[in-house]
C-alpha cells in the first residue's frame, strides 16, 4: 500500500462556492445591524446631552439670576441662550434647537411661563427642547422624514441665592 503525503479535500460539486453565497447573504444583514447600532448610539448620546443642557437651564432659572442678565435680556431669554450655548459647546447646533418654557401644572399647563413673574413662585414649569437629527450628525444610515430628538425637564420655581 502506498501512502501519499498530499492530502486533498475534495468537496462535492454541489458544495463548491457555498461559503461565498452564505457570506453574500449575511453581509448586508451584518452591515445593517452595525450601522443601526452606530446611529442609535449617536441618538442616545445626543438625548443625554440635551437632557443635561435642560438641567443646567433649569438650574439657572431657579437661582438668583438678576446679576447675570445682560441689559434688556429676560430670564427666559437667558435660559434659552444658555441651553443653546451649552449644546453648541457639545457639538450640537444650538441655533437649530427649539426650546419652550411652559407651565407644567394647574389650569395654565402648557401655556408660556414667565420665570421672572413673582406670581409664579413655587409653581412647576417645564423646559422642552426638540432638535432635528441633522443638527446632531450628518451621518444618517436610515433617513426618516421626521427624525428628531426631544427632551423635557420639570422644575419648581424657587430662588436659591448664589454665593460669590
Amino acid at each position: 500500500m502506498k501512502w501519499s503525503h498530499k492530502k486533498t479535500a475534495v468537496l462535492p460539486a454541489k458544495r463548491r462556492g457555498a461559503a461565498t453565497v452564505e457570506f453574500a447573504l449575511m453581509m448586508p444583514l451584518f452591515v445593517t445591524l452595525t450601522m443601526a447600532t452606530i446611529q442609535t448610539g449617536i441618538q442616545i448620546t445626543a438625548a443625554q446631552t440635551l437632557t443635561s443642557a435642560l438641567r443646567e437651564g433649569g438650574r439657572i432659572a431657579s437661582m438668583d439670576y438678576k446679576s447675570r442678565l445682560q441689559s434688556g435680556q429676560s430670564i427666559n431669554q437667558k435660559v434659552i441662550n444658555d441651553i443653546q450655548n451649552f449644546l453648541t459647546a457639545e457639538k450640537i447646533d444650538g441655533t437649530k434647537v427649539t426650546i419652550t418654557i411652559t407651565a407644567a401644572d394647574g389650569a395654565s399647563a402648557g401655556t408660556a411661563f414667565d420665570i421672572s413673574d413673582p406670581a409664579n413662585q413655587l409653581k412647576m414649569f417645564k423646559i422642552h427642547a426638540v432638535v432635528p437629527y441633522s443638527a446632531i450628525s450628518s451621518v444618517t444610515f436610515f433617513p426618516h422624514t421626521n427624525n428628531t430628538i426631544s427632551a423635557s425637564i420639570v422644575y419648581r420655581m424657587g430662588k436659591n441665592t448664589m454665593v460669590q
